[in-house]
């Protein structure tokens, strides 16, 4: 095998692998907050919808994390509402009242979407090492092609809701999505980062200490 045809065959499957070993990236794709809304939670609890006992823990975990670390205190729902989420409305609010909570975040799953790319061919001039010097004066005819693909991706779009607890208000709402790429924890940081960071800047919650 030539180089040529070996590096035809390389580059596209490394270019495949490192999308497929990428970090998990999010993107909020909306945002609604309630203009006459302009104070700060002083409490909230945090509600991740999501039949994964240990996902919903490391998702609220991570949140009330980033929500203390500005300031707001906060309390994951597994603490007090441990193992499947009761349904029952009554009893959600009755354990809000009993921690103190002005407010409450819930998160929930929209859709998984899977979205295809067509990524071009590329044509490049071979690397001068992988020449002999016969042929240095044909460099400009040697060239390095990768041919397309298609390329899949799938998407997490989650929306994501802070209620006032007092009067069942809407506060705040946004829908992000999220690459599905890498382990979960990687996908679930990306995740709460995005949006306790789009809070922020909407002043939902105090500024970064």
């Amino acid at each position: 095998m030539t180089v040529l045809k070996m590096l035809t065959r390389i580059v596209p499957a490394a270019m495949a692998l490192l999308a497929l070993t990428g970090c998990a990236t999010t993107e909020i794709s909306s945002t609604w907050k309630d203009p006459a809304y302009h104070g700060h939670p002083n409490r909230i609890m945090v509600i991740g919808m999501t039949k994964q006992i240990t996902n919903r823990r490391v998702f609220e975990d991570e949140f009330v994390r980033l929500i203390k670390s500005r300031g707001t205190d906060a309390i994951a729902s597994y603490t007090v509402l441990p193992g499947k989420l009761d349904t029952d409305h009554a009893a959600i609010t009755a354990a809000m009242k009993r921690r103190g909570t002005d407010a409450v975040l819930i998160t929930r799953l929209l859709e998984i979407r899977t979205e295809s790319t067509y990524v071009p061919g590329t044509v490049d001039p071979l690397p001068m090492r992988y020449t002999s010097w016969s042929s240095r004066y044909r460099f400009g005819y040697d060239m390095m092609y990768s041919p397309g693909y298609m390329a899949e991706e799938q998407y997490a779009v989650v929306e994501t809701s802070l209620y006032d607890t007092t009067d069942d208000r809407l506060l705040w709402s946004a829908k992000s999505r999220t690459a599905l790429k890498g382990a979960d924890h990687q996908q679930i940081k990306s995740i709460v980062k995005a949006l306790v960071t789009s809070m922020t800047e909407e002043q939902i919650l105090k500024p970064a200490q």
